[in-house]
């Protein structure tokens, strides 16, 4: 009890020395978690957000409204105290296979990724950047990434509250359609750091493969962040299902962001350790932001060590 209370003695003193916050200041003593218990002052305020779908990357006009969007709900987040902003897949566009067909729209083909508004959407996304840095917060924007040759990515773009773009994931589990007729796939799973926390990435499909999940609990992730969209008008929620048996059997966050969708039976939310909603958004498909507060106290750190000790000798 003692050398608990001297080291948040030591995290306060710095805290007041360099007018940092506690979890800031926490960062410099213990950068990433270990498995003793965190100091219960280590919180997150996580703001989860559902945003209209747009499908045209071609309309100069679309990729405005949906740069504003995002632009209004940051200003949001951070008048509610928001360290980190997490958007749904599509955020600003969410291409439709059929508008972006070379042979479309009746018939789908190779995408004709020529007449998307590169200029526009690269605009959006650096006004995005520039009004981060404005408020202090980080936030993480699904987007198309063009590449210099060939198809582009389907992405998640990590921009600091500096501004910067800090890391970039690129969807590894593309469906049929995405990796027949439009995206190059990634291949390596990504994470960051904030105010003490590890967050890793997953798009798209990602969410109905375990062992990414899995993945992200061997490299030290206390969450993922999974953005979900479809072009499709049907019900989603079994992957709601799937996204709080990721956290469950992982014993980590889920921040789980789905378009603003009245038909999908979707809402975007947070997940605790142990599969529980702690947050979401209204169920009827209104744009909308959830706020919750990530705790490193709810994370069983006796639960996860057990599981990656067992996973190591199963899979030896």
């Amino acid at each position: 009890m003692t050398a608990h209370r001297n080291f948040k003695l030591r995290v306060r003193a710095r805290a007041a020395k360099t007018g940092e916050s506690y979890t800031a200041a926490l960062r410099h003593f213990r950068p990433t978690p270990t498995g003793e218990d965190m100091p219960e002052e280590t919180t997150l305020r996580l703001a989860i957000v559902q945003t209209a779908m747009r499908h045209d990357p071609t309309s100069t006009a679309e990729l405005r409204a949906g740069g504003a969007e995002i632009r209004d709900f940051l200003r949001q987040a951070a008048a509610a105290g928001a360290r980190l902003v997490h958007f749904t897949e599509g955020a600003i566009c969410f291409p439709s296979k059929r508008v972006m067909s070379e042979l479309g729209p009746d018939e789908v083909g190779p995408s004709d990724w020529t007449r998307a508004q590169w200029p526009v959407l690269q605009s959006e996304l650096d006004q995005i950047a520039g009004l981060a840095a404005e408020l202090g917060i980080w936030a993480v924007i699904p987007s198309v990434h063009q590449l210099p040759e060939g198809r582009p990515h389907n992405s998640m773009y990590v921009v600091s509250d500096q501004g910067k773009v800090v890391t970039r994931y690129n969807e590894r589990t593309l469906s049929t359609t995405k990796l027949t007729w439009m995206y190059t796939p990634g291949t390596e799973p990504v994470t960051f750091d904030v105010d003490g926390f590890r967050f890793g990435l997953a798009l798209g499909l990602d969410v109905l493969f375990p062992e990414l999940f899995t993945e992200y609990d061997q490299l030290g992730a206390d969450g993922v962040l999974v953005s979900y969209a479809t072009n499709r008008v049907s019900r989603h929620e079994h992957v709601a299902v799937q996204a709080r048996g990721c956290a469950v059997n992982n014993t980590c966050w889920i921040s789980f962001a789905v378009p603003a969708n009245p038909d999908g039976g979707l809402a975007s939310g947070v997940v605790d350790p142990r599969g529980e909603w702690v947050a979401q958004a209204p169920a009827n498909g209104s744009p909308a932001i959830a706020v919750a507060e990530v705790h490193h106290s709810d994370v069983t750190q006796a639960g996860r060590e057990f599981r990656r000790r067992t996973r190591e000798r199963v899979g030896s």
